[in-house]
């Protein structure tokens, strides 16, 4: 009898051997599934870039021709930047960080040097960024001396093992990483500074929450909410089929208490999956959050066989609305496939097509 123990024993072993072995393979199956074959033939992709500026009440008859001027061709620059890369064969990924970061530099735009204020005077931002091939993503919250906030977030994705680092843990990552730090000064603009005095003598009058009023969510849309938010982002699809998105800002204007939009939050604010979609949100963030606003397009399309253009207005022009928020969104699909839609009287956006065709808008139309 204690001859067959061995046996027996090896038995069992072997059979556990396979069935890990098997359950390993049909794992893996199922994972290149969601891959395209390398060695089946393609159609050549042409390359197609998308990006934002912020949604909100931007009424030509309020701006002046050198103000407009200005963000038009800012936009442009952004544009021509992140488009260079994909038409020489770039990635996705490279194509939207560049991008993002011509608008984090840029002080029109509330992301990056152009951040706004919190009430106690700080800027505080924020960046997600995701890769729609491997469904990897990075995000930064809360950081104050990161000059590009999307590099960051490209970082925390493909150099550590988190999806998410906040505040002065993640100024410190960056810094190990060798990201470009800087005093919180460099983000100071006077015409930020006057918009916070602005809005807080707003704020000082009203509460930001009325449970009352607003029982689905408990959110009290602000009356100054043009002054307040304001977002980038870009989404890409690249000759390999490849797509990505990124979303960067700084925030609320006047925001307490370390409060984080949307813009971060992937999923809310930021989504990329190649068997779908790739989408960047702006807008009053807490509703995206709730509305899990760029997952949810994706999975209306992936399982309810929706197109970009039926699912992107579904959810901001129908859901967004009679929730009570606002804003708008960019996104692309797998076969390039553009959309844009925003339920306010403008969204900075600018778009290059699959026949490189450069369109910039500003107000709606």
């Amino acid at each position: 009898m204690r001859k067959l123990i061995p046996f027996f024993l090896a038995l069992v072993f072997n059979s556990a051997l396979a069935q890990a072995q098997s359950l390993s393979q049909s794992l893996e199956n199922a994972r290149m599934k969601q891959q395209p074959a390398s060695n089946a033939p393609r159609t050549a992709i042409k390359p197609v870039l998308v990006i934002h500026g912020g949604a909100g009440t931007i009424l030509k008859k309020n701006m002046s021709p050198e103000k407009e001027r200005a963000y038009m061709e800012a936009l442009k620059a952004a544009l021509e930047k992140g488009y260079s890369i994909l038409k020489n064969g770039g990635s996705s990924l490279d194509a939207v960080e560049a991008a993002v970061n011509v608008m984090e530099d840029d002080p029109l735009f509330n992301a990056g040097k152009g951040a706004v204020f919190t009430h106690e005077g700080k800027n505080e931002l924020d960046a997600s960024i995701m890769n729609g091939r491997t469904l990897a993503a990075g995000a930064v919250a809360g950081v104050t001396t990161i000059r590009n906030p999307i590099t960051a977030a490209r970082a925390v994705m493909e150099k550590s093992s988190h999806v998410m680092m906040t505040g002065r843990g993640a100024e410190e990552f960056a810094k190990q990483q060798g990201l470009t730090i800087v005093d919180p000064s460099y983000f100071y603009t006077e015409d930020r500074w006057q918009g916070l005095q602005r809005v807080k003598k707003q704020d000082s009058m009203k509460t930001e929450l009325d449970h009352g009023n607003k029982p689905t969510s408990g959110l009290r849309q602000p009356e100054n909410r043009d002054s307040k938010y304001g977002t980038v982002g870009a989404v890409a699809l690249d000759a390999q089929g490849n797509l990505a998105a990124a979303t960067s800002t700084g925030g609320m204007t006047n925001k307490r208490f370390g409060r984080v939009g949307d813009s971060p939050i992937i999923g809310a604010g930021t989504y990329a999956d190649n068997n779908t979609c790739a989408v960047s949100c702006t807008g009053w963030g807490e509703y995206f959050i709730l509305l899990v606003m760029a997952k949810t397009v994706s999975d209306m399309m992936e399982f309810g066989h929706f197109s970009l253009e039926k699912a992107t207005n579904e959810m901001v022009m129908k859901r967004l609305g009679a929730l009570g928020g606002d804003g708008g969104l960019i996104a692309v699909d797998k076969d390039g496939h553009i959309a844009m839609p925003f339920n306010t009287e403008g969204m900075y956006r600018g778009y290059i097509d699959k026949d490189g065709k450069v369109t910039i808008k500003i107000y709606k139309d």
